[in-house]
């Protein structure tokens, strides 16, 4: 196919967003708001990406990512969109309840001091003073991170030294970099719970914190900085970016599936949809799983445009369901763990199999409602990368809720209202991911670094979403997205392509589904 790519500078550069998650969303509205003529297309019926719903009737709600952090992320992007309306959002003082089967339960608050005589009543004063010291090492990490390398465009090793300059360079050294997470965490923590509750932010990455680099500490400082609830449920983020870019004029195919990236003179030309269509572009930001690249699946001659992950992410299991609760308390966010994380990681990476007794999140959007059901959206990690048997998985779920049932919370499921998702459907939903929910695991202090970026060798054509720079999760995917608006600029500045930056004007029907 030969499409012509020739800029027109007087002409709004059409770009084509491949994926309407949260990469892409933000992506598109960036790039509409700067003059382009952007047009998503999304494969599944709806927009968002990992960031969905699932459920009927009374178990309709989040079965993705539910934890909003980093708020700082949106109020910069809605203050460059020139949008005053931000996000409907309320505080969580109580950030996470967690328990284990011997009948302990231990809350972690945003309050630094609540959170420490939390800790000193759980395990003691000096796991107290452990944790006081920790919160400060995670706080350090963070700072040393964010400017050089969570907003930088292509960050490596002596980028983050050169751009920290030589004052930096004690809160580099302190982040660790060649250390586990777990083996970090013993020199804070002797309690084998607390080392447990900190090193499961391993898996927010889709890590094993016995692989992962200590600089992943730093998500403790960000959960303590502040964890809100989006009102209306997480996917209230999309419906709001949708409503973002209709104002700008973007249009939005969902049902739109991408099955080739055509390239002209050795720059991106266009795509091709699985009904045969073809759309020209001046520029793509792929938004997909940057694996589908690598593998070949968009063409041959896109296997360039990212490397493929020499280790996949870990995927999940999950439930949405509607229950009556007895025993323990839910707070929005609870962790039921598990009896060993030495077996239940070596289960999941050493022999990609689903654990004996999982650690299990319960993310209970009702809590403290009046009516006798509440939703839950329940999930335990699972390897990526394999078809697991119908007997394994009903097994995992009976094992989960027994576990359940042993740190103190009997469920009793509404007949009919439970929706599970595999690893397999996890697939299926993200070709070229295998189920993998992050990417690349981020094992070894080299992981973050390896992460494709924005930048691509294709003219034309950059990347976004969690797969890419700087991570997973909703702000690091919608960072990618910042980033791969702002590569594309810079290539058009380059090109000497002149964009308007007057706001085109919202057409009807700007969003569409088959």
């Amino acid at each position: 196919m030969q499409v012509s790519s020739q800029h027109n500078c007087r002409a709004a550069p059409r770009v084509l967003v491949v994926g309407a998650g949260m990469g892409g969303l933000v992506a598109a509205a960036e790039l509409a708001q700067h003059g382009a003529a952007v047009t998503v297309l999304e494969r599944a019926a709806q927009a968002g990406g990992k960031l969905r719903e699932a459920g009927d009737g009374a178990s309709r709600g989040d079965a993705g990512p539910t934890v909003f952090t980093m708020r700082w992320v949106f109020d910069e992007l809605f203050e460059a969109l020139d949008e005053s309306e931000g996000l409907p959002l309320a505080p969580l003082p109580l950030l996470a309840r967690h328990a284990w089967a011997d009948g302990s339960v231990l809350d972690l608050h945003a309050d630094l001091e609540h959170s420490t005589d939390a800790i000193g009543r759980f395990a003691g004063a000096a796991e107290a003073r452990g944790y006081r010291d920790f919160s400060a090492r995670a706080q350090a990490v963070y700072a040393a991170l964010e400017g050089p390398f969570l907003r930088a465009t292509r960050p490596n090793p002596l980028s983050l030294l050169l751009r920290g300059g030589w004052r930096g360079l004690p809160g580099l050294l302190r982040i660790a970099p060649f250390a586990t997470l777990w083996s970090s965490l013993g020199t804070h923590f002797r309690d084998a719970r607390l080392r447990q509750l900190f090193g499961r932010y391993a898996t927010y990455c889709g890590a094993s914190p016995y692989a992962c680099p200590a600089t992943l500490m730093l998500v403790a400082h960000v959960e303590r900085a502040g964890v809100w609830r989006v009102e209306g449920g997480m996917h209230g983020i999309v419906r709001h970016l949708e409503r973002l870019l209709a104002r700008r004029g973007a249009l939005l195919r969902c049902g739109a599936d991408v099955r080739r990236l055509h390239l002209a003179r050795g720059r991106i030309a266009g795509v091709e949809l699985g009904s045969g269509e073809h759309l020209a572009a001046d520029a793509v930001v792929w938004a997909g799983d940057s694996a589908a690249l690598a593998a070949g699946l968009l063409g041959p001659a896109l296997r360039q445009a990212a490397p493929p992950p020499r280790q996949r992410s870990l995927s999940a299991l999950t439930w949405n369901l509607a229950a009556c609760t007895e025993g323990l308390p839910l707070a929005h966010h609870n962790v039921f763990f598990g009896p060993s994380y030495a077996d239940e990681f070596d289960a999941l990476f050493r022999h990609a199999r689903l654990p004996g007794v999982p650690t299990t999140y319960v993310c209970a959007p009702d809590a403290g409602g009046a009516a006798a059901a509440q939703r839950l959206f329940c999930l335990v990690n699972a390897p990526a990368g394999r078809n697991l048997s119908d007997e394994e998985i009903d097994e995992c779920e009976q094992q989960t809720f027994r576990h359940l049932a042993r740190c103190g919370l009997s469920l009793r499921a509404i007949e009919g209202t439970t929706a599970r998702t595999t690893p397999m459907d996890f697939a299926r939903m993200f070709p070229g991911s295998a189920g993998a929910l992050y990417g690349e695991a981020s094992h070894g202090w080299q992981a973050s670094f390896r992460r494709p970026t924005q930048r691509t060798p294709i003219p034309g054509l950059v990347l976004a979403g969690g797969t890419t720079h700087p991570g997973p999760g909703v702000p690091m995917a919608a960072l990618s997205g910042r980033l791969a608006a702002a590569e594309l600029r810079r290539q058009w500045r380059a090109q000497r392509v002149s964009i308007s930056l007057s706001r085109p004007a919202a057409m009807p029907g700007s969003i569409s589904t088959p």
